[in-house]
């Protein structure tokens, strides 16, 4: 499908694309990347042991509360980790990079409302036929998602309705693809679908919460968690939020009924904590908290994190090229500062404006070069711990929203 046009023809038809194109440039490409199992293992095994780091780290949190501290949450998020805790997963993206020296590095976790699954699905779904000799490795991801909602469902009391309240950014067009998705995955199960914005949330006479004054017994959650709590600039010359006050009355519907084995959410509001990338610092910074095998995980797939507090702000100051700077809940390339792409000017009005407790430094590493020049940030879902399928985008630099996405096949007779 070599046709641009054909390509966003056939996405469009999936239902799951609704913008095939960003500012006048292609979001996707037809032409697979092509991986041998044993790599497709590697990207899994790597994704994987990142996955048990943080429902390591979640478990010290849950023990130790003081450790909370080095995380900086705002009273509100520090409020629903607690109504939440140790409950924080259901499924995330690992971002997984192989490196040019054979190694693999996994940047970050996105495990509180993680994108991606519609390109990845639509992409492989109008791609693959025209590659017989070629597996899809993402068909095992909606039975995995369905029957995550399945095990959540069975949580709750007996005589509930099997309602799913989808709560998401309703002003927002880009993930009406991943709406659409989750509600084909509930409504799978048997649960009739919701949709609205927190605002659209309320009680009934019962206790029971509603979502457009429809009860519902099951939150699917796509609507980030610093956005529920105090939103707080990152930056020391930014305008302030207009929205920066809590959702003090939803979050107390939603948690007290919770509580009351009325409501589960997915994902849990408990990935407040493992969401916050400072916990990636906690990592580095306190490894002798973590196992021996944990350790060597750590070392072998998390580049070196640190809290920019932590650092001298000379040797940052120095070491540009060998840092970037990314914020506590900062998502898709957003409120990323890469040191090598910067001028040493704008590097050191980064440090001098990043709000002290909000930002880590992560050491840069060098990503292996796929195709025209890029490197691939592979996307891997992982669903209850368990890695399934690969995303691929394509990019210069950091990956944002122009980054392009490529279809991902396997070759099972390749042999490495």
């Amino acid at each position: 499908m070599s046709d641009r046009f054909a390509l966003a023809d056939a996405l469009l038809r999936t239902g799951l694309v609704n913008d095939p194109w960003i500012d006048g440039e292609d979001r996707f490409e037809a032409v697979p990347i092509v991986l041998s199992p044993e790599r497709l293992r590697g990207l899994h095994a790597a994704a994987e042991a990142v996955f048990r780091l943080h429902q390591e780290a979640v478990e010290l949190f849950d023990a130790r509360p003081e450790l909370l501290d080095f995380l900086g949450l705002t009273p509100v998020q520090a409020l629903i980790w607690k109504a939440a805790a140790p409950h924080w997963h259901g499924y995330a993206r690992a971002d997984v990079f192989e490196l040019e020296d054979g190694g693999i590095a996994v940047c970050e976790l996105n495990c509180d409302t993680p994108t991606g699954h519609p390109e990845a699905l639509a992409l492989n779904q109008v791609v693959a036929p025209a590659h017989p000799g070629l597996s899809d490795p993402n068909t095992s991801l909606s039975p995995a998602m369905q029957a995550l909602f399945a095990r959540a469902a069975r949580d709750l009391a007996p005589g509930l309705p099997r309602r799913a309240g989808l709560v998401y950014p309703t002003e927002m067009s880009e993930d009406l693809g991943a709406v659409l998705l989750f509600q084909r995955w509930a409504e799978a199960i048997g649960f009739e679908v919701v949709l609205g914005s927190p605002f659209n949330l309320d009680v009934d006479a019962t206790g029971q919460p509603t979502l457009c004054g429809a009860p519902i017994s099951l939150l699917l959650r796509h609507y980030k968690t610093d956005w529920w709590t105090e939103r707080l600039p990152v930056w020391e010359d930014a305008e302030p939020f207009e929205d920066s006050a809590p959702l003090a009355r939803e979050l107390h519907l939603l948690l007290r009924a919770e509580a009351e084995g009325r409501l589960v959410s997915m994902n849990p509001f408990g990935a407040v904590v493992p969401q916050n990338k400072r916990v990636l610092a906690f990592l580095w910074e306190r490894i002798d908290l973590f196992s021996p095998a944990s350790r060597a995980d750590i070392q072998r797939y998390v580049p070196e994190s640190v809290r920019m507090e932590a650092m001298h702000p000379e040797q940052l100051l120095a070491e540009r090229e060998l840092w970037v700077l990314k914020s506590d809940y900062g998502c898709e390339g957003d409120e990323v500062v890469i040191g090598i792409h910067c001028t040493p000017e704008e590097w050191a009005l980064a440090l001098k404006l990043a709000v002290p407790g909000r930002w880590i430094a992560q050491r840069r590493f060098a990503p292996r070069i796929e195709r025209d020049g890029r490197d691939v940030n592979w996307g891997v879902f992982g669903v209850a711990g368990v890695a399934h399928g690969a995303y691929a985008r394509l990019q210069h630099g950091h990956t944002d929203y122009s980054a392009l996405s490529v279809p991902a096949l396997v070759d099972d007779g390749a042999v490495e």
